[in-house]
């Protein structure tokens, strides 16, 4: 089995200087609680032989299949808005990198497979809940259809890991198209090492952008394409209500990835203001300021790239390029609002557009969002209840409002855009229904049900909960009746106290 994950390690072998090659730490009973066989299938990995002890043995960190490379990645990043020149993997380590059945290049890491030399006096641990919490949001993003790091596995190791109360500790074996980071970045300029920074730059270009490798003006295209993936990517959380919670820079993955799902959550009642992170204090990570902070974390990934386009001692090449990256980031806005509006398009209805149309269809979502967010609308159920009333059943819409007569004058602008869509070739009503149902989920991992699932996992050792959620979460489109009980919203009281938690 080891021998069946055929590595091509390029990180540890082309960048030395940006790691620390280390090891995990061994643990006293290694016992897999879960396994993603599709996605091990997607790897070319032999599910069966994962399931074994060998298997539970290598999640853990007890063994290392032949070919790994266990390195810990140096990056500082942006915590808060405050910078810490040295953050690094702490509790992880990338054994390396696979290719995949199509070809992919994928990263292969652990997570909280002990300290490393960056560990900053953690004990480099993890708990079942927190990494369990990863598999759940981290398979629901990946049904949803946005881009995110994956789960492979779960193995418990058989400690009590010290927190504020004691417990079950494991290891996250996780799955990305590479643990490049704005941090990394961030992390040599703050040291110097413009070489570094020059040959991290031309990698990240070589694995993610290969069309640009040695071309003129190539580092200035990688922030270009950067900006685009992450404004692409912000898109899509805002339009499923996800919260990612702690949007520093070392959590901003220049693959365009969703990574690192610690205090995650997502949205219930509709509130731009709307924070559940317990280490959020200010609400500098608040639902609605999440493209911001795409923005302002661009920005401090432009400005690692400066030293790579222009000589410091020539301050016109300088002004030069500030001019340059400072246009990207400024077109941003630009760039996320087309994303988005696409994305409320389609959950909309609206499947063609004429010239004009931009400004009225933003101004449509725009104020169908202040509805939703005056009357305390569930953001998940009213976009699929509008699927209903592209069918002229507007009773289960109404239905959540608390006032049934407020959607009306905007039900009416709706109907005559749908008119008009129709006209120019739209879809038609029941067609219309079926394409707003694709564009919006049913089932989203509800905090209620996660927290209820990670407790019952943590406490009792009962897997049972998350495996029927994560069944659930798995088909977020398919409205099922027996589904129907992880599509309710919590109670308002509930949602109100509701509280994430890093889970370091």
């Amino acid at each position: 089995m080891t021998s069946a994950f055929g590595f091509d390690n390029t990180y540890a072998r082309e960048l030395p200087g940006l790691y620390v090659a280390w090891k995990p730490a061994p643990v006293p009973a290694p016992r897999l609680l879960f396994l993603n066989e599709a996605l091990a299938a997607e790897l070319g990995l032999d599910a069966a032989a994962l399931r074994s002890a060998d298997g539970a043995a290598l999640f853990a960190g007890n063994a290392l299949p032949a070919g790994a490379e266990p390195i810990a990645q140096a990056y500082a990043g942006h915590q808060f808005g405050g910078f810490s020149p040295q953050l690094g993997d702490g509790r992880a380590l990338l054994l390396g990198e696979l290719i995949d059945v199509r070809g992919r290049r994928r990263d292969l890491a652990l997570k909280g497979s002990g300290r490393t030399p960056f560990s900053r006096g953690g004990d480099g641990k993890a708990a079942v809940g927190p990494m369990l919490r990863e598999v759940l949001i981290g398979e629901a993003m990946h049904a949803l259809g946005i881009p995110t790091t994956r789960a492979l596995a779960v193995a418990a190791t058989g400690e009590t890991i010290a927190r504020s109360a004691p417990l079950p500790g494991a290891v996250l074996a996780r799955v990305a198209a590479s643990h490049l980071r704005v941090g990394t970045f961030e992390y040599f300029l703050a040291q110097g090492e413009t070489d570094k920074l020059r040959r991290l730059a031309d990698y990240t270009i070589a694995r993610h952008d290969p069309a640009l490798a040695g071309t003129p003006g190539r580092y200035l295209a990688l922030l270009r394409a950067v900006a685009q993936r992450q404004a692409a990517l912000i898109a899509q959380w805002m339009n499923v209500g996800f919260i990612h919670g702690v949007m520093n820079t070392d959590n901003m993955a220049l693959s365009g990835e969703t990574i690192d799902y610690g205090p995650c959550a997502f949205i219930e009642a509709y509130d731009p203001a709307a924070v559940f992170s317990s280490i959020d204090q200010g609400g500098r990570y608040a639902y609605g300021n999440q493209p911001h902070i795409a923005r302002w974390n661009l920005a401090r990934f432009a400005e690692t790239l400066l030293p790579l386009m222009a000589d410091a001692e020539d301050e016109s090449a300088i002004q030069r390029a500030v001019g340059q990256v400072t246009a990207v980031i400024d077109a941003f806005p630009g760039l996320f609002g087309a994303a988005l509006l696409r994305g409320q398009r389609a959950k909309l209805g609206f499947f063609t557009t004429t010239a004009g149309d931009d400004e009225g269809d933003a101004a449509l979502a725009a104020d169908w969002l202040a509805l939703l967010h005056a009357q305390a609308v569930d953001f998940t159920l009213a976009w699929r209840r509008l699927a209903d009333a592209a069918e002229d059943q507007e009773a289960p819409l109404r239905a959540l409002f608390a006032d049934p007569a407020a959607p009306g004058t905007w039900l009416t602008r709706w109907r005559e855009r749908c008119a008009r869509d129709d006209a120019a070739g739209g879809p038609g009503a029941r067609e219309r229904a079926a394409r707003m149902r694709a564009a919006s989920p049913w089932l989203i991992p509800r905090n209620h049900r996660v927290e209820e699932a990670l407790a019952a996992a943590t406490n009792d050792a009962d897997l049972a909960p998350f495996e029927r959620l994560l069944a659930a979460l798995r088909r977020p489109f398919d409205e099922v009746p027996e589904l129907a009980p992880y599509a309710e919203p919590a109670p308002a009281a509930v949602t109100a106290g509701y509280q994430t938690f890093c889970g370091t």
